[in-house]
Parts: structure tokens; C-alpha cells; sequence
């Protein structure tokens, strides 16, 4: 099954093009040439479908198009060898991307989300928290402790994070490769992972690895949408910003995605598009 862009012809183009006028966005005739009017149909359908409207007729816009056409499933994008992680992670030992690698990936794949973008973004997301490539425990700093105060005191009234005061900052701090913090957000994800209340009686389990893995993953699918259009638009910052709020560990992140998009060849996200965006945007020039 092969993925369609701009300039694409021959009779899968003009399959596509026939199912679109059936469905009432017509490209114009049906002559097998993936040209401007073709793509300016097919980013309407995927606006009309809820879709990432990059003019892409990839798997998911092809199941919502032409589902009788799928011969198989598409297999997600995850031919990722720990030796290519590793020179996204310069100063992470290498040991540790090839025991907590297939993990991460699994749980991608699970999510439905493992194609280039989302694991990028989840390995980023990875070098910005973690560097060390392994699920860690927040420590006491400045910005969660008052002086003199008990450990993670600055978090428990933190009615953001659905914390109701001590001990639940302590209790509720950041674990895992996503640093899931909150009472909040350890007992929504903890259902949508399937456990129930299971995280909430006992956050420490965000700590298993493969629990750790399963949460970025959950934390990183409801946002996936928003993740492609801000790759489109060459904004890494607000990549950030929808996986943790702000920018805190940016520089580590942007390092990370780009230099696992220019390694990874995908015709879909072809690495020329994202530094053509970039250098499109003063504000990101020099990352």
C-alpha cells in the first residue's frame, strides 16, 4: 500500500481521486495526476474527517476513504535501532536506549501512534526529562520545595494538578520517562491505561518500566493532531509546550527531534519539509 503526495500519478491516484468525487469533493477528472486540485479536495476531506489535513493520502486517510482498498493493515513505522537512538542521545549511555527501546516502542504501536512524528516526539520528550534514558523520580528542587519546607510542599495545593493539599505533592510528584505529575493527570491516565484507580493507591508504579512506557504513550496520543500540524508548521516550541506545559528542557528536545528526523528516512516526513518550515520561522533559525 503505498502513501500518495503532491505530483504522485498512475491508477492509485485515480482511484483515490474517484472515491473522493463519490464522497462529494471533487478533484476534477479522474486522470490518475495527484495534482493541485487533487490536493486541495483531498485537505478538505480531511478537514471534513477530523484528519491532519496535510494533503497526504496515508493509512488513516485512506481508511476513511477507500476502507475496501486496504488490503492489509498498514504495519506503523518502527524500524528503530537503538545504535540510530543513540545519536540522538549523545550523553546517554547506550545500554539503556537498548533495554527501554522496545518498550517505547511497543506502546507506541499499542496506542496506534507509532509512526515518525510520535516516536520523535516521544524519544524527544524522553531526552528532555530523562536524558538518561530510563524513568526517573523528581527530586526536591527550588521550583517544588519552600525553603525549609517539607519536600514537594510548593505542589500539594496545587488545585491545577487536582492535588487537595499534603501530602499529595509528595506523594503525586513526577515519575516515569513523561514525569506525570499530579494527582490529576495519575488517575487519568491511569484509567485510560486500564488500572483503574491501581495509580492513584500507588504512584511509585509509574515507575515500571513498561508502566513508564505506557503512560508517555497515553499522555502523547490525545494530542497527536496537534503534534503533526505544529511538525507541519516547523514549531518544535509548541511541540513542547503540548507535552509539558512550557519549555522547560526545549534546547535538549529540539536537539533531539532534529536530529532523529534527519536521520530517519520516511517518505511521508521526509526531513527537507521540517527544516524548510523551521527556516521559514526567525523565531527557531538558530536550533
Amino acid at each position: 500500500m503505498t502513501t500518495l503526495r503532491f505530483t504522485d500519478r498512475g491508477p492509485e491516484v485515480k482511484r483515490m481521486q474517484e472515491r473522493l468525487t463519490l464522497r462529494g469533493f471533487r478533484p476534477g477528472s479522474a486522470d490518475g495526476i495527484f495534482g493541485a486540485a487533487t490536493e486541495a479536495a483531498l485537505i478538505a476531506f480531511q478537514r471534513a474527517q477530523g484528519l491532519l489535513p496535510d494533503g497526504v493520502y496515508g493509512p488513516k486517510t485512506r481508511l476513511r476513504l477507500d476502507p475496501a482498498g486496504i488490503l492489509q493493515k498498514a504495519e506503523p513505522y518502527l524500524f528503530l535501532s537503538a545504535d540510530l537512538v543513540a545519536k540522538m542521545f549523545p550523553a546517554t549511555p547506550a545500554g539503556n536506549i537498548a533495554r527501554f527501546l522496545p518498550l517505547i516502542l511497543a506502546a507506541l504501536k499499542a496506542s496506534g501512534i507509532a509512526d515518525k512524528p510520535m516516536i520523535l516526539t516521544a524519544l524527544a520528550t524522553i531526552r528532555a526529562e530523562t536524558e538518561g534514558f530510563l524513568p526517573i523520580e523528581e527530586r526536591v528542587s527550588r521550583f517544588n520545595t519552600s525553603p525549609g519546607g517539607k519536600p514537594f510542599d510548593l505542589y500539594d495545593q496545587r488545585a491545577d494538578l487536582g492535588n487537595r493539599g499534603r501530602p499529595d505533592g509528595e506523594r503525586y510528584r513526577g515519575r516515569g520517562f513523561v514525569q506525570l505529575t499530579g494527582r490529576a493527570n495519575y488517575t487519568t491516565i491511569g484509567k485510560a491505561l486500564g488500572m483503574g484507580m491501581a495509580l492513584v493507591q500507588d504512584p511509585a508504579r509509574a515507575l515500571e518500566p513498561e508502566t513508564a512506557a505506557r503512560i508517555l504513550a497515553a499522555f502523547l496520543h490525545p494530542h497527536e493532531r496537534e503534534i503533526k500540524e505544529a511538525v507541519l508548521d516547523g514549531d518544535l516550541l509548541r511541540i513542547r509546550r503540548l507535552v509539558n506545559g512550557g519549555s522547560h528542557g526545549f534546547g535538549r528536545f529540539a536537539d533531539a527531534f532534529l536530529r532523529g528526523f534527519r536521520l530517519i528516512e520516511d517518505p511521508v516526513w521526509p526531513a527537507g519539509e521540517l527544516d524548510a518550515a523551521i527556516r521559514a520561522r526567525p523565531d527557531l533559525r538558530s536550533t
